[in-house]
């Protein structure tokens, strides 16, 4: 990959489905207790429709933390195994994601640094977006890429 700042990822649009939502919510829990069953908690946001409308949503919304998943998965894609060792990645969810509203991941490649030790670090703008091009969640990255 010829990496340079202004080089553009992105992933293809997909929809924020209840099912996904309800999957990350469930999970939480489950992975708390670690017992081999699948456990909810009370109500809330993510996935409750009664509960969302009376907090002022037309429905239920997306975790964030799953957005900034689907942005790791993007830099794992482009940069592989390296993308989930040293570096960073800091999001910022700035709009709800409503049930079947359609994401794209992207990232822009903002500076590319080599260090003394081979090492190349890419620091990169990343950022959710709907099929409208609104941004959704908003952050950045850090890539460290070893020597080649």
């Amino acid at each position: 990959m010829n990496l340079q700042p202004g080089t553009e990822l992105r992933l293809a649009p997909r929809p924020m489905t209840r099912e996904r939502m309800r999957w990350y919510v469930d999970i939480q829990e489950t992975v708390q207790v670690d017992d081999g069953r699948i456990h909810t908690q009370p109500p809330t946001i993510h996935d409750d429709d009664a509960y969302a409308k009376k907090q002022g949503l037309p429905g239920i919304i997306s975790d964030g933390m799953i957005t900034t998943n689907w942005i790791h998965g993007l830099l794992v894609d482009a940069f592989g195994p390296a993308a989930a060792g040293k570096g960073q990645l800091r999001t910022k969810y700035i709009a709800p994601i409503y049930e079947d509203q359609v994401v794209v991941t992207c990232a822009r490649v903002t500076a590319v640094n080599h260090t003394a030790s081979g090492e190349t670090a890419v620091a990169l703008d990343v950022w959710c977006e709907d099929d409208t091009g609104k941004k959704l969640t908003v952050g950045d990255a850090l890539v460290h890429l070893p020597a080649s």
